[in-house]
């Protein structure tokens, strides 16, 4: 009995980039001739910019022409070689039009289709880059955002989870978000509203996808709207790490992203007061008692710097008994902003909130010498002055400590 392997396969029917019988042949503007899935995410997936195999410049917006002759010359050899094992490649389904994705998105408007349109909205992004491409460019991003508007509105919760894991799949464009968010300025209020929503009813899905969101269009917008944020907003955040550390099953990937919302909205100091508030600097030490991954500790750290510039979050950060020790122990173990970060929070620290007991503290828990152990590695030198500079103002109350003598007076 025959097999494919006895079968010579016309080397013209193979992708140069999968080397598998092309199942829908495209051209590219190079005039080279690869399959559509394979040449789709190189162009998309990748960060390629040229053909692989002319090396030429190809563009992401590059047309991709159908070879319907390729196609049906690859069809006929199949049937012809059924006998041997091989199956016919099916007529590949035309690609998705943007008119298409504009008829689905006038469905979504009438209540009877919704949950039909959603559905298939999130299959046509599931299949391939293509669709979320076509997607984008046809408003999928801003119809979501105004559906959830909707929601809100309506207290309605069917669709919620297809409509945020959409925007979550396909992603909101930069040039976008900023006009969307001038011309409706009730999307922050319907996001606030489907995360509380989530967290009260314990919906894993619609929470994880929520907060990504809010990570994605916070580090696209202006100034001015990370700075009129309410208090509620900053409780349902530190609500996740306090949720986390009671040992729910928060995802690193959600826990990032609220340490990502936080830390974009830090620079704003009344940002700062409400996050004090909602005990956010106790929730970030008991995260970070839980040896976390470097990324979730740099921006743990980069958190506490700027809630530690006010009183209370000093007043806080000092209330944990194991504050000082946690921070000084990340010295010169995780990473340089780790200890850029771990440095200015000391500083901040013993400059306006330097008690007896504070200073006395910093000793017995080893702060000091991980501040003097910074003049002995190959680390920035600005972190070294201001190490130096920290170790001075407190060389009195140190005195009795060798390593301060070695750092302030080396021999």
């Amino acid at each position: 009995m025959n097999s494919m392997d006895d079968i010579e396969v016309p080397q013209y029917f193979i992708c140069p980039i999968s080397l598998q019988i092309m199942k829908d042949p495209v051209t590219a503007a190079t005039g080279i001739t690869y399959d559509r899935e394979s040449i789709e995410h190189w162009i998309f997936s990748g960060k390629n910019t040229t053909c692989p195999v002319s090396k030429q410049h190809l563009p992401k917006d590059s047309d991709l022409t159908p070879n319907h002759t390729l196609r049906r010359l690859i069809q006929a050899w199949c049937t012809e070689n059924a006998s041997h094992g091989i199956d016919r490649i099916p007529t590949p389904k035309p690609p998705l039009s943007k008119a298409q994705v504009l008829k689905l998105l006038k469905d979504l408007w009438h209540t009877q289709f919704q949950s039909k349109v959603l559905v298939q909205l999130e299959l046509l992004a599931a299949e391939n880059e293509r669709n979320r491409k076509c997607m984008v460019e046809a408003g999928v991003s801003r119809a979501m955002l105004l559906f959830l508007v909707t929601c809100f509105q309506r207290n309605q919760t069917d669709g919620l989870e297809e409509a945020l894991s959409l925007l979550h799949f396909i992603g909101i464009p930069t040039s976008e978000i900023k006009q969307i968010l001038i011309e409706n300025d009730q999307i922050l209020d319907a996001l606030t509203w489907v995360l509380q929503f989530s967290m009260e009813n314990d919906y894993f899905a619609e929470k994880t996808h929520v907060v990504l969101v809010l990570k994605s269009i916070f580090e696209k917008v202006n100034s001015s709207l990370l700075g009129r944020l309410k208090p509620e907003f900053f409780k349902l955040i530190v609500g996740i790490l306090r949720n986390n550390n009671g040992n729910c099953t928060n995802t690193t990937q959600e826990i990032n992203a609220a340490l990502h919302i936080m830390l974009e909205t830090c620079p704003w100091g009344k940002n700062r007061i409400t996050m004090v508030e909602a005990g956010a600097v106790l929730e970030l030490i008991e995260l970070e008692f839980g040896a976390p991954e470097r990324r979730t500790t740099e921006l743990v750290l980069g958190i506490l710097f700027h809630l530690c510039s006010c009183a209370d979050g000093r007043a806080q950060f000092l209330s944990h008994r194991a504050s000082i020790y946690l921070i000084s122990k990340r010295i010169l173990r995780v990473s340089p902003a780790v200890d850029d970060r771990a440095v200015m929070i000391l500083s901040l620290i013993c400059k306006y909130s330097g008690t007896n007991l504070v200073v006395q503290e910093m000793l017995e828990v080893g702060a000091v010498s991980r501040l003097c152990s910074l003049f002995q590695v190959d680390c920035a030198q600005y972190l070294k002055d201001k190490a130096r500079e920290l170790l001075r103002s407190h060389a009195m109350d140190w005195k009795n400590s060798t390593c301060i003598i070695d750092s302030l007076f080396p021999r």
